[in-house]
């Protein structure tokens, strides 16, 4: 453990410890070179002999300092001092996921689908670059004060061309690991999915699926048992979440998806139709998924509804693979067309629906032949055969309208033909407020005697029908204008913004241009907010460890001008080390973004000072230190200097070093006079 206070590279000095792990120590370290916080993972003391510890410890500089995302740790610097192996990253103010769960207990669905998308984001860029994760879990992310989350511990990630590994050691936190990675299988992106999987169920639940005694009982349980649906602990949990984390968390990677994008999709789709049913689990793309299945006549009839009563065991049939269940698979997906209704009802035996199918064809005949006998016997087809015994008098509807309902009805009296009111009157501005606007039957139909006649009685002159102005594009006040001198009322809707109508003025009216509406009808106006400032806005990238080149490339490329600084700050001459505005901050296009090229260590030179000789040994120390040199006591030895004196320096002093170069002095032990020589056995005179 390291002491606050004690100085890495003589540049990072550390201020205190804020996490450990199984292999490292993180502390929270000044950055004394840029002026900035840092986060320190150093290998712990027990481990940085042992070459295989080592060798993952570098393994996860070499494996996140490609990676340069919103959604990941930076890594700014790495490096080995007196036994030291420590990598400087991001230094990220805030908790770690798991510390928010234990506080919260279950998170909102909301919550969860926000930082499962950020997460996913994150592992998504590192599987661009080829890198699998394999250790994601709560304590693997941090959220940070203003909500960003961000994935770290690049530990046991693995490098591949091929986007597989096989693993011959199991690693990983036993409680998130995938089935594969657990037995030592390959591992490839879909591990991570799983990983993702489990800890969304971890933010809905509160608690990991599996646990146990040992890491042996939990890693068998990822391989052996199936995972309990979250619905069954948190009823209210959307349905589409809960399908996607029974997706991600299949034994089969076949059956998961095929990469993050996908799995982001259904995540943000999610956010906008919780309770859709747009999850579809896949069917595998593997040998092991890809065989086809034949049903028996007996398996047939038995969906079917069969009468065979006994139950088939399709594990010898099918089960030809020792890793996975596909059966459970098979179980979920009928879970889920049961929580949708979407079971089919078509359990009948066969022969009954042969029956069923028979009776349906008589009734339909019979039905039809009925339908022709009416219809004939109405239009007299059957009189001249006995069907009827009386000749019904047919009479013509005359013409009421414009009449009041009195006249109508003695009219109609007069044709054996009855009337009535309809339920409403209606306006009219062909007929006056009493008289009759229509009727049905219609004048000149010909109807049975004793019919009888509907009418509509009119309420009086109908509203006068006016044109919609068109006033899109006009100012808020003139359009106003316009629609009340066309005798119609004013409404404001939301304002909204647009990227070509002028702030206050009306983007669109509703009911819209040239429509023909009563007259006193509200039209509601849509005023335009201008430009959307966010729409112009871009996000700054990362421009850390970039070549002054590459920055200035990718600050014109999203129209962002780029302010670069040179000073000597360490690291690889040419390089940003610093930017003043940080990356994945929005801001609009055109933004000056001020960074800093370092131009290396800045050697600086100094000359031993000449006067230390003769200095007495405390003064020649401080003399030497303000100097910029490093003082080393070189020994004692007799001189003409006085004793306690220096009497030589090395170098020479009036020599012009480096600043930091060790100067050895030695001090006077006084006069060697009157001091016996050993080599000769006499005094020195």
């Amino acid at each position: 453990m390291l002491n606050n206070g004690t100085f890495i590279a003589n540049r990072y000095e550390i201020v205190g410890q804020v996490g450990t792990g199984g292999m490292s120590d993180v502390y929270k370290a000044k950055d004394h070179a840029l002026g900035r916080y840092v986060a320190i993972k150093v290998l712990k003391s027990e481990f940085s002999e042992d070459t295989n510890f080592v060798s993952k410890f570098r393994t996860e500089a070499q494996s996140a300092a490609v990676l340069e995302h919103p959604n990941i740790v930076n890594i700014y610097d790495v490096g080995s001092e007196n036994g030291i192996h420590y990598i400087v990253m991001e230094y990220v103010e805030g908790i770690t996921l798991k510390t928010y769960i234990e506080k919260k207990g279950q998170l909102t669905y909301k919550e969860a689908l926000s930082i499962a998308i950020q997460v996913g984001r994150g592992i998504q860029a590192a599987h661009a670059k080829n890198i699998v994760h394999r250790d994601i879990k709560p304590q693997n992310i941090i959220i940070s004060k203003d909500g960003k989350v961000k994935v770290t511990d690049f530990g046991i990630a693995r490098a591949t061309t091929s986007t597989q590994t096989i693993s011959t050691s199991v690693m990983g936190s036993v409680h998130y690991t995938s089935p594969e990675q657990a037995r030592g299988g390959v591992v490839d992106q879909k591990s991570d999915l799983y990983s993702i999987g489990i800890t969304m169920y971890e933010m809905i639940t509160g608690h990991v699926p599996f646990d146990g005694d040992s890491t042996v009982s939990v890693a068998l349980k990822h391989l052996q048992e199936e995972i309990t649906s979250p619905a069954e602990e948190v009823p209210n949990i959307p349905y589409s979440l809960e399908c996607i984390i029974m997706k991600c968390t299949q034994k089969n990677p076949g059956r998961r998806y095929p990469d993050c994008a996908s799995l982001l999709m259904d995540l943000k789709r999610s956010l906008v139709e919780p309770d859709g049913d747009f999850v579809v689990l896949g069917a595998g793309t593997g040998a092991e998924t890809d065989r086809t299945m034949v049903m028996s006549t007996e398996e047939l009839e038995r969906i079917q509804g069969s009468r065979y009563d006994d139950e088939y065991d399709d594990d010898d049939e099918y089960d030809d693979d020792d890793d996975y269940d596909y059966d459970d698979d098979n179980d979920y997906d009928n879970r889920r067309r049961s929580q949708k209704d979407r079971r089919k009802k078509n359990d009948v035996n066969p022969d009954t629906k042969r029956i069923m199918k028979i009776l349906m064809i008589v009734s339909g005949v019979v039905i039809a032949l009925l339908i022709l006998f009416l219809v004939g016997n109405a239009a007299g087809f059957f009189k001249g055969a006995g069907l009827s015994s009386k000749t019904e008098k047919m009479v013509t509807v005359p013409d009421v309208r414009g009449m009041t309902f009195e006249d109508a009805q003695a009219e109609l009296k007069k044709k054996d033909l009855g009337i009535k009111k309809a339920d409403k009157e209606e306006a009219s501005n062909e007929y006056e407020k009493g008289e009759i606007k229509s009727q049905n039957p219609g004048k000149g139909k010909k109807v049975k005697k004793n019919s009888t006649v509907t009418v509509v009685i009119s309420s009086g002159e109908a509203a006068k029908k006016v044109t919609v102005p068109n006033v899109v594009n006009r100012s808020e006040a003139e359009a106003e204008r316009m629609l009340q001198d066309a005798g119609l009322k004013v409404t404001k809707g939301e304002a909204v913004y647009d990227d070509t109508i002028e702030m206050g003025n009306v983007v669109s009216s509703t009911p819209g241009s040239g429509e023909q509406v009563d007259e006193g009808t509200s039209v509601q106006l849509i005023i335009s907010k201008g430009k959307d400032p966010e729409k112009d806005k871009v996000e700054v990238p990362s421009l850390l460890n970039m070549t002054a080149d590459q920055a200035a490339a990718a600050l014109e490329e999203l129209g962002l001008k780029g302010s670069p600084k040179e000073e000597y700050a360490g690291g690889t001459a040419g390089t940003v080390v610093t930017q003043e505005t940080e990356a994945g901050t929005k801001v609009k296009k055109g933004t000056t973004i001020k960074y800093t090229v370092t131009l290396g260590s800045k050697t600086e030179w100094s000359t031993i000072p000449s006067d230390v000789i003769g200095m007495e040994k405390n003064t020649a120390v401080k003399v030497l230190t303000e100097a910029g040199f490093v003082p080393v006591y070189g020994g004692e030895d007799y001189s003409d200097t006085p004793v306690g004196t220096i009497y030589s320096v090395t170098p020479s002093a009036g020599t012009k070093v480096e600043k930091g170069t060790q100067v050895y002095y030695f001090v006077s032990k006084g006069s060697s006079s009157g001091q016996t020589d050993p080599e000769n056995g006499g005094d020195n005179e």
